[in-house]
């Protein structure tokens, strides 16, 4: 039943073909017929001819799924073969030729399976005679590119490999194996290697073509010729011409506008890779006694025997014999030619980089022996493609690489390993030669390729040690350990890698921006600046240099920490070891890492010698022996010669001037900076372990954000935050909350006699800043320090500034913890006349008598019993009793917080006469912080004290230290309005009015003053003279809101007052004069309305001459009458 069904399904089958094929005949017999009948070509028919041609093609393309029959295609076939029987070849129009070739390209993709010998034969001499423009006896023409293209694409479909999945129905298995082994019997017969020689040259003549699809299919049909057709001693032969052929037509010698396109490169590496692995690889060399392989004993028996020639060496005088001389020619030859395609290891495409990596992939596999000069060559391809800009190209060398040195046979993986450890040696010997000289490009190329060798060495985790992949890392040990491989190269590198900080250092958050604003979180996104490499003029050459060392650092693991002295590179290195980068965000992000013990100890060894770097003194540079730079040319003496004008013995333009070589003092900062990168890396390490060891690291990072170098300052900012940020701290004034004491120890131990950095108050000040409000639980011991330092050096100046703005951060931490909420003014209206009705009652009945007077005369006798008079004495010292316990309860109930501010008010008041104006404006700075802080009855005896001495701080020389005065009295009498009373009127205002008219006096010569008629004030708000308008017009709103004012005095102050109102003034101030004259209107509106109408113009009379005309402030006016 199974047969029957076999059968009957055959059946159907061919009895569906049979229908098929009837029907394709139909279609074809319209236009056969008329082809065979216009076979003869006329002018007249040939247009109808190539009608017919076109349909032909094109029911033929409709057709491609169905395999046609061997009868059918001897069908078609005829009348074309016709056509080119009748005529000419030469005769025949490049557009019928060309229609022609096409329809017997598509007609050969179905034919090929059946066609005879002969006639596969006679249309390959026809497209090769067309392509090579040989049509006659003795006659050469050249036909069109298209068609020769055509001619190409009908000998492609004529011999490419057909697949296995498509043979013709009912053939049988095997057949295209069979197929083309009889096609390579003909192409191979002594006879027809001529025909194939030509049409491989023929072919190499139109790769060359600057027609696109032509180059393109003569690459494609190059490739199928010699790797299926020629017999392998002719691509020997023509190993030369195919070589520089292709060589041309990938460098793109024959482009005008550079490069060739990618897939013209990848045809011609193909073609140039099968001819040299066939032509003179190792298997057909060692077969042809060329060369020989010794793998086992066996094949060191026969040493001396000579090689024995191959049988047909002299049956066909054309084809090469290899030998030890044609070898050796042909390998230097081939060497040279490999070499010159180097270029193309920067070709712009990834399909002709994937390609360049392919070809060294299989030479490299293929001619071991034969091209041993070449490996470095080809090695180095694949190294600098493994660092392509291409993900796909890197991935492709990568594993090009891992391929060679793992899957080829065991004596080719030994002889390209020790090969690839060569060009590493090599690499780190020639980089500081390259880094001397400034050639940026080779750099990058020798950096590339040892970190393209790294990461082999890192592949090779899961690749059986047989392979001896090892000893990749085993050389980068030997490189890098205490071996002794560094020794060869690492001085000389060292000597050459000299370091500056960049002029600009780009960073989201600075330390002028830390102590302006006063928000020590933004630390957390500081990242370490970056240094400039004096002898690389591109920033790629400096990255490609670290990227290196990371490298190095991972391939070796912990044997690259001996013998490294250079912090710059030892940082690169222990980055790659650790795996954490220091580039980027500043953080770390790589979770819990174990680490090997030998790390941690080098690590914390590490820690402890790099912190010791902070306690060594500078050398003074003046007892330095001054030394002259041998590149530096001698400058040309000066001499007065009188008479004669002195001529320069140089051909400079522009008078020499000295180098600008970096100072002792920048390198050291810049030394640090790379220590506190080393820091930083510890601290990745050993995560939460490191906090044991911050006794030592907080200090020195401290100190470095406080220095006065920019680079350094970052790096300190960038170090704290990734040591917090390691050690799963929030943020880095937690950690420095979580060991105050170890910070503050380090400050204490460098303010000693013994030890003193005049740098340890700035530390201690950006410490309390850093730390924040929650400095408060700390603050006692900070002040306690503070004041012990100024008992014992209170007579040097710069000591006593530090330690002063170290109290003065404290008071501001402490403000922010307990912000003060004001209390509200009372209006003083005891004085104040609001209503007449009272005093018109008492003019009327001042003279009445009182209604319980009782006129009777008792003579000289008391009112009142004598014991009433006994009880209310002892009642009124019972009051005075419990007032002053009120008093001293009120006394008694001050916070440890307040307690402390009054401590450091007190003892710091002396300090307002101090001879230097900087210290005396922080005590009022500190007054003027602890104002809000302190409860009237701590802060007020100390004011009282310290009032004439403030009073004469609003005469002093330094307008700042006057602006630091006039901010304290605007906080008193913002906070303390019945204290300040009438000493704002008797004391402050005569004061501030002759201080305003001296700003006044002195903006008309600042350079910083608003330019214009009538304008007051500066253009900056940040200006000392603006921040003393601000307190003056502050202050006297708060005391014309809570004092009663006189009527002279506030007349005076309305007029003092007006040029702030005007529209050319600062508008911060304009908005303060706003509010200064709406409190004003509320004691006296009329004298403010008469003043302000009368200084705009408005009034006429006896007030003109209060008019102002350079000042408009008719529209603050309109403001003012609005509210």
């Amino acid at each position: 039943m199974r047969h029957t069904g076999r059968v009957s399904s055959a059946l159907c089958m061919a009895t569906s073909s049979d229908g098929r094929q009837q029907d394709l005949f139909q279609k074809l017999k319209p236009l056969c017929v008329p082809l065979l009948e216009k076979s003869q070509l006329t002018p007249i028919n040939v247009p109808t001819v190539l009608h017919l041609l076109s349909d032909l093609e094109h029911t033929l393309h409709h057709e491609t799924e169905f395999q046609l029959p061997a009868s059918l295609a001897s069908y078609v076939f005829y009348p074309i073969s016709t056509i080119l029987r009748r005529n000419a070849l030469a005769q025949i129009p490049d557009r019928v030729l060309e229609q022609v070739l096409n329809v017997l390209a598509v007609l050969c993709d179905s034919w090929w399976w059946d066609c005879e010998l002969e006639v596969w034969t006679q249309l390959f001499m026809l497209c090769s005679s067309i392509l090579g423009g040989l049509e006659g006896k003795g006659k050469n023409k050249v036909r069109s590119d298209e068609t020769r293209q055509a001619a190409a694409m009908c000998l492609l479909a004529l011999t490419h490999e057909r697949d296995h999945s498509k043979p013709p129905p009912g053939a049988p298995e095997g057949i295209s194996s069979t197929r083309i082994a009889s096609l390579q019997g003909q192409t191979q017969s002594a006879k027809f290697i001529p025909i194939l020689g030509q049409t491989i040259d023929s072919l190499l003549t139109t790769s060359k073509s600057r027609h696109r699809p032509l180059q393109h299919v003569s690459l494609q049909l190059l490739d199928v010729i010699i790797r299926v057709y020629a017999p392998n001693r002719l691509v020997a032969s023509v190993l030369p011409g195919v070589v520089s052929t292709t060589s041309r037509v990938a460098l793109g010698t024959q482009e005008n506008k550079g490069w060739a396109s990618g897939d013209i490169v990848a045809g011609a590496l193909l073609v140039m890779q099968n001819t040299v692995v066939i032509s003179i690889g190792d298997a057909v060399c060692i077969a042809d006694g060329a060369v020989r392989s010794f793998v086992d004993l066996e094949d060191l028996v026969h040493l001396n025997r000579p090689p024995s020639p191959t049988k047909d060496a002299a049956a066909v005088p054309y084809l090469i014999t290899r030998t030890p001389s044609w070898l050796q020619a042909s390998a230097s030859q081939l060497h040279i030619a490999l070499n010159a395609l180097t270029p193309l290891v920067y070709h712009p495409t990834a399909v002709a980089l994937i390609a360049l990596a392919n070809m060294a992939k299989e030479v490299l596999s293929t001619t071991s022996l034969t091209l041993p000069q070449s490996q470095p060559l080809l090695l180095s391809w694949l190294l600098s493609l493994s660092n392509s800009s291409y993900p796909r190209v890197t991935d492709a060398a990568h594993m090009s690489l891992l391929h060679v040195l793992t899957r080829s046979p065991a004596n080719v993986r030994q002889v390209l390993l020790q090969t690839l450890m060569h060009i590493s040696k090599e690499c780190m010997n020639s980089l500081p030669v390259s880094i001397a000289s400034q050639a940026d490009a080779r750099i990058e190329h020798i950096a590339g390729h040892v970190e393209a060798i790294c990461r082999l060495a890192m592949s090779t985790s899961d690749i059986p040690k047989d392979f001896g992949l090892s000893s990749i890392s085993g050389t980068l040990h030997y490189i890098l350990g205490p071996g002794g491989g560094i020794e060869k190269w690492g001085w000389t590198l060292l000597s050459v890698l000299q370091f500056k900080a960049p002029s600009v250092s780009v960073n989201p958050v600075s330390v002028s921006q830390l102590l302006l604003e006063g928000n020590p979180d933004a630390i957390e996104r500081v990242t370490f600046p970056e240094v400039t490499l004096k002898n690389a003029l591109s920033r790629p050459a400096t990255d490609s240099l670290a990227s290196m060392f990371r490298a190095l650092g991972r391939a070796s693991g912990d044997h690259c920490l001996a013998s490294v002295s250079a912090l710059w590179c030892a940082v690169r290195l222990l980055e790659g070891a650790s795996g954490i980068s220091l580039t980027g965000d500043g953080s770390q992000n790589q979770g819990v890492t174990s680490y090997s013990r030998h790390l941690e100890k080098f690590t914390r060894g590490l820690i402890r010698e790099v912190a010791e770097l902070w306690t060594m003194e500078p050398a003074d540079p003046s007892t330095a022996p001054s030394e002259v730079c041998e590149g530096d040319e001698p400058f040309p003496r000066t001499e007065v010669v009188k008479g004669v004008k002195g001529i320069r013995v140089t051909l400079d333009i522009v008078e020499p001037r000295p180098p600008t070589t970096p100072t002792a003092d920048d390198q050291v900062l810049l030394h640090r900076s790379f220590c506190l990168q080393l820091l930083a890396l510890a601290a990745g390490i050993l995560q939460a372990r490191f906090t044991g060891l911050l006794i030592h690291v907080i200090y020195p990072v401290l100190h470095s954000i406080v220095s006065a170098n920019h680079h350094c300052s970052l790096s300190g900012m960038a170090a704290l935050a990734f040591i917090a940020n390691a050690t799963s701290y929030a943020s880095p004034g937690s950690l420095l909350l979580s060991h105050f004491d170890y910070a503050l120890d380090g400050v204490s131990r460098r303010l000693n006699r013994r030890w003193f950095d005049v740098d340890a108050t700035k530390v201690l000040a950006v410490l309390v800043r850093l730390v924040g409000s929650d400095i408060v639980e700390k603050a006692g011991d900070v002040v306690e320090e503070c004041f012990d330092r100024l008992d014992e050096y209170h007579g040097y100046e710069v000591i006593v500034e530090g330690l002063m703005e170290v109290l003065e951060e404290v008071v501001k931490a402490i403000e922010a913890d307990e912000p003060h909420v004001p209390d509200e003014v009372v209006e003083d209206s005891s004085q104040l006349v609001r209503d007449l009705q009272p005093l018109y009652e008492w003019i009327t009945h001042r003279n009445d008598p009182p209604l319980d007077y009782d006129h009777t005369d008792y003579g000289p006798a008391p009112h009142r019993a004598w014991g009433d008079l006994k009880h209310e004495d002892e009642h009124d010292e019972l009051q005075i009793v419990d007032d002053q316990r009120e008093d001293d309860t009120a006394e008694q109930a001050l916070t440890s917080v307040q307690s402390l501010t009054k401590q450091m008010v007190s003892r710091s008041i002396h300090f307002l006469t101090y001879g230097s104006p900087v210290i005396r404006a922080r005590i009022l700075s500190l007054l003027t912080s602890a104002t809000p802080v302190m409860p009237e009855s701590a802060l007020l005896p100390s004011i009282h004290q310290a009032w004439p001495f403030i009073l004469n701080r609003l005469n002093d020389q330094e307008l700042f230290v006057v602006s630091a005065a006039a901010e304290l009295v605007e906080a008193l009498v913002s906070h303390v309005g019945s204290f300040m009373g009438r000493r704002i009127w008797d004391d402050i205002w005569p004061r501030f009015h002759t201080i305003l008219k001296k700003l006044e006096a002195a903006d008309g010569q600042s350079a910083l003053a608003r330019r214009g008629y009538g304008a007051v004030g500066t253009e900056s708000a940040y200006t000392t003279s603006h921040r003393l308008y601000r307190s003056i017009i502050k202050t006297m709103t708060a005391a014309v809101n809570g004092v009663y004012m006189q009527d002279a005095a506030g007349w005076d102050v309305i007029l003092a007052f007006r040029r702030f109102l005007h529209r050319g003034a600062h508008v911060e101030l304009q908005m303060q004069a706003r509010e200064l004259y709406a409190t004003l209107s509320k004691g006296n509106e009329d004298a403010v309305w008469l003043a302000l109408m009368a200084t705009s113009g408005r009034l006429t009379g006896d007030v003109t001459f209060l008019r102002e005309v350079r000042w408009d402030i008719d529209d603050n006016i309109s403001l003012l009458l609005n509210e």
